[in-house]
This record gives structure tokens, sequence and C-alpha cells, in this order.
């Protein structure tokens, strides 16, 4: 099985107070092989870009309407006239407001469920082959007892 790796470059808006936000380069990436996540990384001036991971159903989702809870909650919204996808994460390192535009999200999302459909995911993990595997019947070197018995065969 062939894996197919979806990435986007794009600029999010890291937003620090209604009406006010900065450009923050981003990287998406969607890889078949972990075919229920996505990730996202932030280029944001430091020696090491800041990573997410989270559920593709999410980000699907909160194109639409409101989706997530907790450390990341996703939503369509306006600003300024265009869509946006707004992005809240939080962390122990602190939280983070960001506003993607929704046609480069919408576009990069579609690539990658074209490249794994909705429902083919555990197909992509192989799931049914490692239980298939687990669940073969036993070979003969499985049968034999690996111990002696417990019973004297010569008499005793």
């Amino acid at each position: 099985m062939h894996h197919t790796v979806v990435e986007r470059e794009l600029e999010l808006g890291l937003v620090l107070s209604p009406g006010r936000s900065i450009p923050v380069p981003a990287r998406l990436v969607y890889r078949s092989e972990d075919p229920y996540a996505v990730h996202v990384t932030f280029h944001v001036g430091t020696d090491h870009p800041v990573s997410w991971t989270f559920a593709r159903e999410l980000l699907v989702e909160g194109v639409f309407r409101p989706s997530g809870h907790g450390d990341v909650r996703v939503w369509p919204t306006r600003t300024e006239g265009r869509g946006v996808v707004m992005m809240a994460l939080s962390s122990p390192d602190g939280d983070a407001l960001l506003e993607a535009p929704s046609t480069q999200v919408s576009a990069w999302l579609e690539r990658t469920l074209r490249a794994v459909p909705p429902g083919a995911e555990p197909r992509r993990l192989g799931l049914d082959e490692g239980l298939a595997e687990l669940l073969a019947p036993a070979d003969e070197l499985w049968l034999c007892d690996p111990w002696p018995s417990d019973e004297s065969q010569d008499g005793e």
C-alpha cells in the first residue's frame, strides 16, 4: 500500500486582539498512514516550530460549524468580508487564536478526503490484517507443549 502526503503552506493570522493579528507561516500536513490526524506546524520565529496534531474530522466539521472542545476548537466565521476558519488552541504553555483562509483550508481538506475517504481510515491502518494475523490458527509449533508433563512416563 503506497502512502500519500498532502501538504499546504499558508499564512495564518495570530489574533492578538479584536481587529489586530500578525501573520504566521504555517504548514498543513496529512499522511495517509496516519489517516485520522492532521498536523499543523507554525513557524513563529523561534528555533523550533510549534506543531499540533488533532483529528481531521474536527477540522472538516469546523469548516462548517463550531467543533471540538478543550485543547482544540475550530469554527467558521467572517472577517473583513472573507470566510475564515478560527482555531483556538490551548496548552500548558499558553493559548493561541488563529485564523486561516476558509478557501485554502477547504481545498486542502478536499485533497485529504480524496486521498483517504471518510470511512476508509481503518483499511489504511491495516487493523484488519493485524487482527487476522493475531486470530489466525496456530501452527504446529504452537500446538506442542513446551513444558514437560507432570505425569511421569517411566512408571514412577
